[in-house]
């Protein structure tokens, strides 16, 4: 997990109508960059220190879901941070021609375990 690196507040925010009606699960996505040449090019550290930073005037994606007294979905902003998972392959990008969703691109997804509720589970999931 990359937690927010300062302090962020503790507050609970209401999600927008539109959100309350789409399943509960990550919408996932998956992107490609080259490398560029640099020596720190998609360093983990790098990009985990960066996202640190950023999740602290980002604080609610660092939070998680959770039901208000009348069973509202909300974002409990709690600093619990994102999952950020590190995986290795030996494919080059050539390897998945136009991108249509086959099993080798899936396995590019993080898997995530929602079989605890949602108050179990981050709200921003990364793989790099």
């Amino acid at each position: 997990m990359v937690r927010p690196a300062g302090e962020t507040p503790r507050r609970s925010l209401w999600n927008a109508n539109v959100d309350l009606v789409v399943p509960r699960f990550h919408t996932p996505s998956v992107y490609f960059y080259r490398p560029n040449g640099a020596a720190n090019f998609f360093d983990p550290q790098v990009m985990k220190e960066a996202l640190s930073k950023a999740l602290v005037p980002f604080y609610p994606m660092a939070g998680r879901l959770k039901r208000d007294e009348d069973g509202r979905i909300e974002i409990d902003c709690n600093g619990e941070g994102v999952l950020f998972v590190e995986a290795e392959t030996n494919s080059v990008i050539d390897d998945f021609g136009d991108f249509a969703p086959t099993l080798e691109l899936r396995q590019l997804i993080p898997t995530v375990d929602y079989s605890g509720g949602i108050s179990t589970y981050p709200l921003l999931v990364l793989q790099v």
